[in-house]
């Protein structure tokens, strides 16, 4: 594991993939693929890619006339322009089918398939080969020809109701971060079924649904939390504190714990704060923020952000800068680690691979494809992998059964990479100790006087159902030596402790690969195994406010004093998790090549930066520095909320949620609100001159929008195919009637807590097992004889005496 990586292959080197994809989910996921090694070629239209048209301005876009996100998004692949319409180019598709492994594909349902370029085509052609699907709302359902796309779903699923600041609509999270987080779900997809097929000798076809994937992530498990409290529906709000004013700037607050607060009051020089215990609860926090928050900020707005994050790290107040494409590039940590390196084809800043590997280095990007080399259609693949004959077909097994993974980690970024793994098959073990357990099990409604009231926490159900809960106190001895006798006998390590903390315990990636060479040891830092902020702790809203997440989730100048950034709110936990699981898969595929484990940094800030990489490019490369405004996108016109007749269940406002995506869309919604002279009117022909434009567009569809319920409103642009959608209750999505229709939601019957409705994991195998839960959340320490027993061969003494040393243990220590 600690050898050198050079002349090594990548994971994926000869794995051939089609991306037939449109928009940004696909061609991440193609990204992932190409970046570990794989070859891809991405199929567009004669006329192009419509990413290749994205971009701020003219200078966003190279002599080739191919905008910068393309550019990013692209490198090292290879492009073909076809017209589907033509039999001579499907027939040239097809021959891609032939030699491939994978596709990739989003367009509307049965286009492919009434082309006769379809599943069932590639069955046809090559049955090893794997379908992968992504759409809005997954194949088949009852939804899935409604036109969607990350803003409408945002609002459909809840997590535009979750956030904002009194006075102003609710707002959605920037950036997109929804299409790229199902974008990451579709690549451990890929991965996932290239197991599968390598057992079984057959392809797989997996769906993705764009909801299913947000629905719990960008919703902090929103519908387990309602259904574990009984509360449904909250106002829009923000955390207090969060991000703050500065005498230069702002600065981001993230603060969990009943110490952090305290300290927090010391910070601000108000310590009779940290005495008032209420305040030890964000929701008390919340409730009292007119009180709060001109306290937090007349203190802030008297310091520069450098001397509040200078103080904070003496405090041991989790805090960080506010990135954004201009700071970035520039924070010493992230220059020291190298993190930005220049893009071959323009030469702009933009992030590395957010995983290294002690096996294999990252892999140099090469120039992302003209569309005139496209136009050129060559179609040959190059060398293919060695791909195993079928070793052990096993139809209907998931494709990770028969491994087993040591979860180390806690809260939510690595347990959620770890529960995908479960999902996918996995016999995950969920390691804590009774001295400190996963911090998500008190995150809960539950009330200490309630018997066992730490097996209640909603998050901590959500991410861990499917897992078996060991407990080792890895402080002693003993628990150390147990750890090291089950790495003997897994496949797999995953942490995301503070660096400090594994060197405490004495281990390492040489220790691990002296255990197991043939283990995989992945290690989840926030910010990295080196550099000034190595021992910085950072939870999701740490990563969102430096990676500049909140940044692109703000309110405009129009907002007056409350414009300005928010923290998106926990996205970043599982898009973290899900870099994680794909970077386990990926050394999994190097391992069945090699017969040698590795180990793995996959670093937090990383995946969060590489998916609000847009503003980085732009502003590096043109000088222009992207930012939120409200709802409003930079890309799409009109985009926004919309207040509605009727009012909800705690006397707001019921909003409507619209967005056009092209000139097709815009004349159908000017038609709908009865301005059908917009449709053709030249000030309105672009998304910049409707931009340009919108105080007048958003007045018109404000008065149309207030004659109407939010569901008429929705259901009547929908049906002239613009996305548009009801702001949901923040947890209330699964009960939207494609989550009703599909197997996502699963009931875990657990001991404690009763029947908790359980998201799963995002990826259906169409073909393959159903989606379900192995079992439900563990208690603390449940299957401590079961492993120890099982795997170690321990007795009932050896056992007895552990827990009577407390080594091992099932209640929390001091309770």
């Amino acid at each position: 594991m600690t050898g050198t990586t050079e002349g090594r292959s990548q994971p994926l080197a000869g794995i051939r993939v089609v991306d037939l994809t449109t928009g940004v989910a696909g061609a991440y996921a193609a990204k992932l693929l190409a970046d570990a090694g794989a070859s891809v070629i991405a199929v567009e239209p004669p006329e192009g890619h419509a990413l290749r048209g994205r971009g701020l301005s003219q200078d966003s876009f190279d002599a080739a006339g191919d905008g910068l996100l393309f550019r990013y998004l692209r490198t090292s692949q290879r492009s073909l322009a076809l017209d589907l319409e033509r039999e001579a180019d499907r027939d040239l598709l097809r021959g891609l089918y032939r030699e491939a492994d994978l596709v990739l594909e989003s367009r509307p349902e049965g286009w492919l398939d009434a082309r006769g370029i379809g599943r069932e085509a590639l069955a046809r052609a090559n049955a090893r080969a794997s379908w992968l699907s992504i759409s809005a709302f997954g194949r088949g359902g009852p939804w899935s020809d409604r036109p969607a796309n990350d803003f409408t779903l945002q609002a459909w699923c809840g997590s535009t109701a979750s956030r904002g600041r009194s006075g102003q609509p609710p707002l959605a999270a920037g950036g997109e971060v929804g299409d790229w987080l199902s974008g990451t779900v579709l690549a451990v997809g890929a991965l996932a079924a290239l197991r599968g097929s390598d057992r079984d000798g057959v392809g797989a076809t997996v769906d993705v649904s764009k909801l299913e994937a947000i629905l719990p992530t960008l919703t902090n498990a929103g519908s387990v939390w309602g259904h574990l409290s009984g509360v449904w529906q909250l106002p829009a709000s923000e955390d207090v504190p969060s991000i703050e004013p500065t005498a230069d700037g702002w600065i981001g607050f993230c603060l969990f714990t009943s110490q952090q607060w305290q300290d927090f009051a010391v910070l601000i020089e108000r310590p009779e704060l940290g005495l008032d215990p209420s305040l030890n609860h964000m929701m008390t926090r919340v409730a009292r923020s007119a009180e709060l928050v001109p306290i937090v900020r007349d203190y802030t707005r008297r310091h520069t952000t450098a001397e509040l994050l200078e103080r904070c790290e003496l405090l041991r107040v989790p805090a960080a800068p506010i990135g954004n494409g201009e700071s970035l590039p520039k924070l010493d940590h992230l220059r020291t680690r190298g993190v930005f390196v220049r893009n071959p084809r323009g030469d702009f800043l933009q992030p590395r691979i957010p995983y290294a590997s002690s096996a294999w280095p990252r892999r140099p990007f090469e120039p992302a494809p003209t569309l005139e080399v496209a136009r050129r259609r060559d179609a040959t693949w190059p060398e293919a992998a060695r791909r195993p004959p079928a070793s052990r077909p096993a139809p209907g097994a998931a494709p990770l059964e028969g491994l087993r993974v040591l979860d180390l980690t806690a809260f939510w970024a690595g347990p959620y990479g770890t529960y995908v793994l479960a999902g996918l098959g996995a016999d995950v073990i969920h390691v804590e100790s009774i001295q400190r357990p996963d911090g998500m099990r008190f995150g809960t409604m539950a009330k200490p006087d309630m018997a066992d009231w730490w097996e209640y926490g909603p998050t901590f159900h959500s991410a861990n159902a499917g897992k078996r809960s060991l407990t080792l106190d890895l402080t002693r001895a003993d628990g150390v030596e147990l750890l090291m006798r089950l790495v003997a006998v897994s496949d797999v390590v995953v942490e995301n402790f503070s660096p400090r903390v594994m060197d405490n315990f004495g281990i390492d990636a040489a220790r691990i690969e002296a255990a197991n060479p043939r283990a995989i040891f992945v290690r989840m830092p926030a910010f990295g195994l080196d550099g000034p902020w190595r021992e910085r702790v950072g939870f999701a809203q740490t990563m969102e406010q430096v990676s500049g997440l909140a940044w692109m989730t703000a309110y405009g100048p129009d907002a007056g004093e409350r414009a300005g950034p928010l923290t998106p709110r926990a996205c970043a936990d599982p898009l973290a998790g899900l870099h994680a699981a794909f970077a386990v898969l990926a050394a999994l595929a190097h391992r069945d090549r090699t017969g040698r484990g590795c180990a793995i940094e996959s670093v937090m800030v990383e995946t969060a930066l590489g998916v609000a990489a847009e503003g980085i490019l732009e502003y590096d490369a043109t000088g222009v520095l992207m930012r939120g405004d409200g709802n409003r996108s930079p890309h799409l016109a009109p985009q926004g909320l919309y207040a509605c007749a009727g009012r909800d269940e705690l006397g707001g406002v019921r909003w409507l949620a619209l967005s056009v995506e092209d000139e097709i869309q815009w004349r159908a919604l000017a038609e709908r609100i009865g301005r059908s002279a917009w449709g053709t009117d030249p000030r309105f022909a672009t998304a910049a001159g409707r931009r340009a434009g919108g105080p007048e567009i958003d007045a018109a569809i404000a008065t149309w929008a207030a004659a109407h319920e939010p569901e008429a409103a929705a259901e009547a642009l929908l049906a002239v195919g613009v996305p548009a959608a009801v702001v949901r209750p923040t947890r209330s999505g699964t009960s939207l009637p494609p989550v009703v229709a599909s197997d996502f939601v699963q009931t875990a019957r657990h001991s404690i807590a009763g029947d908790v409705p359980t998201p799963t994991h995002p990826l259906r195998l169409v073909h393959g097992p159903p989606r379900r839960l192995a079992r439900p959340a563990p208690r603390l320490g449940e299957h401590n004889a079961e492993i120890l027993e099982g795997l170690l061969g321990l007795d009932d003494a050896e056992l007895a005496r552990l827990e009577r040393e407390r080594v091992i243990g099932t209640r929390p220590a001091g309770l």
